[in-house]
């Protein structure tokens, strides 16, 4: 690999079902923090966010090597999320059969779990340079009312601690990544 390097930073397309679609916004949002752990990197002479959308209509290495013909990168990082949802009745639900039940006792108890990866690919090579995953798992008890709401700020809870998780360990790659680079240029010197 010949440094310094461009990279392209983007979704993998169609994953996180199970989340739902995140906005433009929200994901332009998580690719800007992904961004800024790679911007003050000195072997790095750009990032470009790539839209899914160039990603979509091939399989696999063809639709990075558009990107990076289309980019002009040498590495790519994509980055893939998914989350479980579950809700279950506890035993005090019970009381759910009255209105009162309904509104004070906790009887339903969600739980969700995150994950967040980020793989790096040398796209001539092929090769997996290196990840950084993050996950989080948040479980809250709630009323029979609150429980919608509830769920979609755990999930959204949930989301942003995995994605601050695997950012500080995208960090911690970088570093070794960095390190591995430095070693391989002192023994080709030799």
């Amino acid at each position: 690999m010949r440094l310094p390097i461009t990279v392209g930073l983007a979704f993998v397309p169609g994953r996180g079902a199970a989340l739902g679609p995140l906005s433009e916004a929200q994901k332009a949002a998580l690719l800007e923090q992904v961004r800024a752990r790679f911007v003050t990197e000195d072997y790095v002479t750009d990032i470009v966010v790539v839209p899914e959308t160039y990603l979509r209509g091939s399989d696999g290495f063809n639709a990075l090597d558009r990107a990076a013909r289309m980019y002009r990168l040498d590495v790519m990082a994509l980055v893939s999320y998914d989350q479980l949802s579950t809700s279950s009745e506890k035993k005090s639900s019970f009381w759910y059969w009255t209105v009162v039940g309904a509104y004070l006792v906790e009887g339903t108890r969600n739980e969700v779990q995150t994950l967040v990866d980020t793989a790096v690919f040398h796209i001539p090579s092929r090769t997996l340079l290196f990840r950084a995953a993050g996950t989080d798992r948040v479980t809250k008890d709630a009323t029979m009312v609150d429980s919608p709401q509830q769920m979609r700020t755990a999930q959204a809870t949930s989301f942003g601690r995995a994605m601050d998780d695997m950012t500080a360990n995208l960090q911690r790659e970088l570093v070794v990544f960095k390190e591995r680079v430095k070693e391989r240029r002192a023994s080709s010197r030799r």
